[in-house]
């Protein structure tokens, strides 16, 4: 596999999540504040520079974005004690708790089923590969 092929992976796999999430205000959001509010989720207590440089958004884009998760309770904002000149960002309290409503088994295996063209059964194999890849990575040193 080469990072075309493995970037095309992670594609279709997202499109297959968002097939098997509750339709949200999630899927109506751009793309660019999508990835931001992925990236805040994945790296809590980040600087907007360290999310800009994640992302590759420019900075008064991930500035804005936050700015307007926060107007809406989705994040919280605070000065680096350490450095007073950078702007910490996580998500607000209770937003990794609402995110687990989306998190139905049946919506995924379903999505999957269709995906591949496999009957449900055949599934759990493929499952079981995705969870392992997935707890691998976030076993993994961040990049």
């Amino acid at each position: 596999m080469n990072g075309l092929e493995l970037f095309l992976l992670g594609h279709k796999l997202m499109t297959i999540g968002q097939e098997a999430m509750p339709r949200s205000g999630f899927q109506t959001l751009p793309v660019s504040a999508r990835t931001i509010l992925v990236d805040v989720f994945q790296h809590p207590d980040s600087s907007i520079g360290e999310i800009t440089a994640r992302t590759g958004f420019p900075q008064s884009l991930v500035s804005s974005s936050v700015a307007r998760f926060r107007e809406h309770g989705v994040m919280v904002t605070e000065p680096d004690p350490v450095d007073r000149r950078r702007t910490l960002v996580r998500p607000a309290a209770g937003m990794r708790e609402r995110g687990q409503q989306y998190a139905d088994t049946t919506a995924v295996d379903g999505a999957l089923a269709r995906a591949l063209d496999v009957e449900p059964q055949e599934v759990g194999e493929i499952v079981a590969t995705l969870d392992s890849l997935a707890r691998r990575l976030s076993e993994a040193t961040p990049s």
